[in-house]
């Protein structure tokens, strides 16, 4: 990946090798501009309806709106973390079992400073390096610019120990176009730039995580399980709803999209004597 934020990579094994050497790719021409414009209306709306503000914290930023938890707004939302380019890759750099962290909007409005260099995974309790617990993706609906606030990267910081929070160092912009996406390690130093420009830079955050730590925004609490129901299966276990390797997430040998499907239709929760095998029962 170079200043300008192209890669050398086109196929999911050439953008996993670009992650594991550089600890960050861009995936090209994701998203076509019908696509990015009906995104953008649609986030319009929602920062419109729900009196978005900006935060008074140097890292959300006092000049840049933030929408939370998209998953809930319908779905032209929900058509983005099982976006097969791009989930894909996730998948390479966790593995299947990974799960939705948080999905986000980021409008970085004229004015904003850089937000302070930093690394997604840089509050959970790990000696660094480490094999990779978070992977995540910044989508551009507009374009991303050295001077609009394109995101800031370190090249090879993942295979580095933790950066200082908000200390100087020599990063490069990943521009990119509106459409594009980029995927990086979650030990990444990175951070959103400064837009020196009159117009607003908008992406979305779409964040995820190996499937045994906690997830940054609580799905399953945030999200009515009768929206849930209505998701495609894989979305339901990207939320959460699915059990991790045969163990971790089940209720009584089951999994929990099971007794989704139970709740949405009224019916109560069968006794687990049906349940899929678990890890135990496997020779």
């Amino acid at each position: 990946m170079t200043t300008t934020g192209t890669t050398t990579g086109t196929t999911t094994s050439e953008h996993l090798r670009d992650i594991a050497e550089d600890g960050v790719t861009c995936i090209r021409g994701v998203l076509d501009a019908d696509a990015v414009g009906l995104l953008l209306e649609d986030l319009a709306r929602i920062e419109h309806e729900e009196g978005v503000r900006p935060a008074s914290n140097d890292f959300e930023g006092t000049r840049t709106l933030r929408v939370y938890n998209l998953l809930r707004h319908g779905r032209l939302w929900a058509a983005i973390p099982v976006h097969p380019r791009v989930l894909g890759v996730v998948e390479g750099v966790l593995d299947p079992g990974c799960l939705v962290s948080s999905l986000s909007s980021v409008r970085i409005q004229p004015g904003e400073t850089a937000q302070p260099l930093h690394a997604d995974d840089q509050l959970i309790p790990l000696d660094r390096p480490h094999p990779p617990v978070v992977c995540n993706s910044m989508w551009a609906l507009t374009d991303f610019t050295a001077d609009n606030g394109a995101t800031r990267i370190v090249r090879r910081s993942h295979s580095w120990g933790a950066p200082t929070y908000g200390g100087d160092h020599p990063t490069e912009p990943a521009v990119m176009r509106a459409g594009d996406v980029l995927v990086w390690n979650g030990s990444l130093w990175h951070a959103g730039g400064a837009n020196l420009t009159a117009h607003d830079r908008v992406g979305i955050a779409m964040n995820y995580c190996a499937g045994w730590i906690r997830q940054q925004e609580n799905q399953q609490l945030g999200l009515p399980p009768r929206l849930v129901a209505a998701f495609a299966p894989r979305l339901q276990e990207l939320v959460g709803y699915s059990v991790y390797r045969g163990l971790i997430g089940h209720v009584e040998r089951r999994s929990p999209a099971e007794l989704l499907v139970d709740a949405a239709s009224g019916n109560d929760a069968a006794s687990g004597n049906d349940a899929a095998p678990m890890v135990w029962d496997r020779s």
